[in-house]
């Protein structure tokens, strides 16, 4: 006999609903020729793996929960130490379920820290949001002066492929870059209330369901801008600016399947032909 109530038994009145939490601290340091493992902390929902790459090193994160819904709080923390090259990616799609009346966001936090003459990569998968999501995500990026940096951030508005739709949620999704404690870029989306009526709006996805965000700092950054367009064709909503020494890439698409072929296309152009993390192609 188990003293523990069935898994299928309703939750007591009143109780609270179980959610996840999870923290990640990661630091990649320089060894010789090569990048490795300098410390690791893992706690809760938040875990990770290390392939053995040629070339750059590389961090698989994953969630063991199973997905995100609303009470979640993850956190993670990631750094790169001086002369060190490290990419940061995502398992699978990520999935973002439905809160219930009431939920508080889930309430997700990523710090990547690149020290003086280091290269990262953010590389996770596309978010997936389902009806009566309630999200609120921060990627904060602090560079040295002479950092390398690039970031990916995806999100589906609902499976096309499985008939649904996002009619209705609460998201923020924030971007923040700064090199040598100076903003470089706060790019933010927010979406409260009727999705589905906003993503039709021409000014802001024109129908389309899936959207993509992808980030590069580095000196030459301004070179690969022309690359980038060039891959991306005109009748494809795409678009690439660079300032600063930052290039910024927007692309929506009518579905995930489409956005991803399309962000691939921009990762490759944009990692000089290296070929993507091996969990990218699964």
């Amino acid at each position: 006999m188990f003293d523990a109530a069935s898994p299928s038994s309703p939750p007591v009145s009143g109780s609270a609903h179980q959610r996840a939490r999870g923290a990640l601290r990661i630091e990649m340091k320089p060894r010789g020729a090569t990048t490795v493992l300098g410390d690791l902390y893992q706690e809760g929902c938040l875990k990770a793996r290390f392939p053995r790459p040629t070339g750059w090193a590389e961090a698989v994160l994953l969630n063991s929960s199973g997905g995100i819904a609303g009470g979640d709080r993850l956190r993670t923390e990631l750094r790169v130490r001086e002369g060190g090259q490290a990419s940061f990616a995502g398992q699978a799609a990520e999935r973002f379920y439905r809160a219930l009346p009431g939920d508080a966001p889930a309430h997700v936090r990523t710090e990547l820290t690149i020290e003086p003459g280091a290269s990262a990569e953010w590389l996770p998968q596309e978010s997936i949001l389902f009806d009566h999501t309630a999200l609120d995500r921060v990627l904060d990026v602090r560079l040295a002066e002479d950092g390398w940096f690039l970031g990916v951030e995806s999100l589906v508005f609902g499976r096309t492929a499985m008939g649904e739709t996002v009619r209705d949620a609460r998201l923020r999704d924030v971007i923040r870059v700064r090199r040598g404690g100076r903003l470089l870029l706060h790019d933010a989306i927010r979406l409260d209330g009727s999705v589905a009526g906003a993503m039709a709006r021409r000014a802001i996805a024109a129908g389309g369901a899936a959207v993509a965000t992808l980030v590069h700092v580095a000196p030459d950054a301004a070179a690969q801008l022309d690359a980038l367009r060039a891959v991306w064709p005109d009748n494809l909503d795409a678009g690439a600016s660079a300032w600063d020494d930052m290039l910024v890439g927007r692309v929506v698409a009518r579905d995930g399947a489409c956005l991803r072929r399309m962000v691939v296309a921009g990762l490759q152009i944009l990692r000089g032909g290296r070929l993507l993390p091996r969990v990218w192609m699964c």
